[in-house]
């Protein structure tokens, strides 16, 4: 191992202040965050600017990733940026019976040094990250499809501000017990008993984080972090497709740890080669006492099945639910809507999908609007916001996989379309795959057309469906989210009878909701030290991210307690 660079004392009083901010910001809930979302921010004070970053990420391509960790037995790739670009890197593939012991190894001084020293090195490692940002976003955007401007923020700072949130977290709920405590029990007129307490976080063991195609970074780091804040050794699993964010991310990690005197191997990559499928094995490893998955509904119910030995973390599939009740701002809820609708062709689990809109129509302050009038407004606020074809690719970014392609081509066949989904040339990437927004009118009583909208489709392709009235909107928004599970809920209505009763369904179901959004806020978007994703309170998700309880079930408190021997 490397002799320390990094003393714990100077990351406390490096980091220190950071982390009492994010402390602060979690408690009030407003708006902060040290990551700036703008590209010219970096290139200053040791970060990479845009030409830098290009340059290191160039110089990624066609090379070899080598991270230094035990049990490395051969070099795996692959990865095809959905832009068209073959990215050529190669990443070690490890024998986990070589790779797990080593990665045990170092647990225990990790376990000792503590919960503020542990919470600083985290806060190293997501520093030297972001000063890698541009780096980061050509990574991410080249293995989600992610169209620059949103892998840089979607992919950079917001990710590094929930791994950031997940520290945070971490730290509160291990020091919420102290250190040491004198215990007195008065015994009457015998002497008291009296007893000295030692309480210490322990980790479960080693964490398995199971990464996803398209937010690597975003939906990876708060388990990455929860999990090596908590004192728990790290293994990550990229996505095949999307292993190159990851695997830098892994590297950095390994570097700080190393620099602090850590033990490196306190996380480490675990790359697959094609078609090897190697989650399900790890996933029921007895080392692996931790487990992050976002990904589908059915490999996250296998792993809340089958893998018995780990304290399981899911963010699966869900179906988002927006109701079209009434709108004083019947221009500006079609923009918001045509926006969260167009954001990375739908390719988010926040992305509305079902619009529940009344069959007699609603009512705006340009007066009433047909079910048949919203609809077709919608379908031109989409067109008209992605009408010029450079603005489109600057929202939709790429298709992430065939699957999605596939599912946008077969909507036609599931009811009248009112929006069809065209295609669009990337003049930089001719080989991307790039689709508008495709939405099909369905009717709410149909069976037909009720398995069509009960089921989630992933990507750009949203549902208008044809609803009796609120009250049947509001029941079958309820029915939805209990069977099949919601990240995101939205509403739009003037009545506060009708937003009382979205209110309390979204509480009696834990469905988080957004009412009313006109602005520059999506009901797609969820801010760090704020908003919550998810409540893991219904299927689409059993966690939230973040809070105490995405933290506080990943370590132990162990009691060692001892008699206070009175003097002789």
């Amino acid at each position: 191992m490397a002799a320390a660079a990094l003393t714990a004392h100077e990351l406390i009083a490096k980091h220190r202040p950071t982390l009492d901010q994010a402390l602060e910001a979690m408690r009030t809930r407003a708006y902060w965050s040290p990551h700036p979302e703008h590209p010219k921010a970096y290139g200053e004070n040791g970060s990479l600017g845009m030409a830098e970053g290009k340059a290191a990420f160039d110089a990624l391509l066609n090379g070899r990733l080598d991270l230094d960790q035990p049990g490395t037995d051969d070099w795996v790739g692959g990865e095809i940026s959905p832009y068209g670009v073959e990215l050529g890197v190669t990443y070690p593939h490890a024998d986990i019976d070589t790779l797990l012991p080593a990665m045990r190894a170092g647990q225990r001084a990790w376990r000792d040094a503590g919960a503020e020293t542990r919470a600083v090195v985290c806060l190293e490692i997501l520093k030297r990250i972001s000063d890698r940002t541009h780096e980061f976003a050509l990574a991410v955007m080249h293995t989600s499809g992610q169209a620059f401007m949103m892998a840089f923020q979607a992919g950079g700072p917001h990710a590094q501000d929930r791994g950031m949130e997940a520290v945070a977290y971490a730290y509160v709920e291990q020091v919420r017990t102290p250190d040491t405590a004198e215990w007195t029990k008065p015994q009457g007129k015998r002497d008291p008993l009296a007893l000295t307490k030692q309480f210490t976080p322990v980790p479960r063991g080693i964490a398995l984080l199971i990464g996803c195609n398209t937010f690597p970074t975003w939906n990876g780091y708060p388990g990455l972090f929860a999990s090596l804040a908590t004192g728990n050794a790290v293994l990550v699993k990229p996505h095949p497709r999307a292993v190159l964010p990851l695997a830098l991310t892994v590297q950095v990690a390994r570097e700080v740890l190393a620099e602090a005197g850590f033990d490196p191997n306190l996380v480490a990559l675990a790359a697959e080669r094609p078609g090897e499928g190697i989650a399900k094995t790890l996933a029921t490893r007895p080392e692996i006492r931790i487990i992050d998955y976002t990904g589908s509904t059915a490999f996250g119910d296998w792993l809340e099945a089958n893998a018995r030995q780990a304290q399981v973390y899911t963010e699966k599939a869900g179906v988002n639910t927006v109701i079209v009740e009434s709108t004083d701002d019947y221009k500006g809820m079609l923009s918001n809507l045509a926006f969260s609708l167009s954001l990375y062709s739908g390719q988010m689990c926040t992305t509305p999908q079902n619009f529940l809109v009344p069959r007699a129509g609603i009512r705006t302050e340009e007066g009433p609007k047909s079910y048949d009038e919203v609809v077709a407004d919608l379908a031109r606020a989409v067109d008209g916001l992605l009408g010029d074809d450079a603005r489109a690719n600057a929202l939709l970014g790429a298709i992430v996989n065939p699957d999605v392609k596939a599912r946008v081509e077969a909507a036609a066949d599931l009811g009248e379309v009112a929006l069809a989904s065209r295609e669009i040339t990337n003049p930089d990437f001719p080989d991307a795959v790039v689709r508008t927004p495709v939405i099909v009118k369905l009717d709410g009583g149909k069976p037909d057309d009720q398995a069509a909208y009960m089921s989630e489709c992933f990507g750009p392709v949203s549902f208008a469906v044809a609803v009796d009235s609120a009250a049947e909107a509001v029941e079958l928004l309820r029915r939805t989210v209990r069977e099949k599970g919601a990240m995101t809920v939205g509403a739009y209505t003037t009545s506060e009878e009708v937003e009382e009763a979205v209110r309390e369904a979204c509480l009696d179901e834990a469905a988080q909701l957004s009412l009313n959004l006109t602005g520059g806020v999506y009901v797609n978007q969820t801010a760090a030290f704020s908003d919550f994703h998810g409540s893991g309170g219904n299927p689409a998700a059993n966690a939230a991210l973040c809070d105490g309880a995405f933290v506080a079930n990943r370590f132990r408190v162990v009691e060692i307690r001892s008699e206070v021997r009175a003097e002789a």
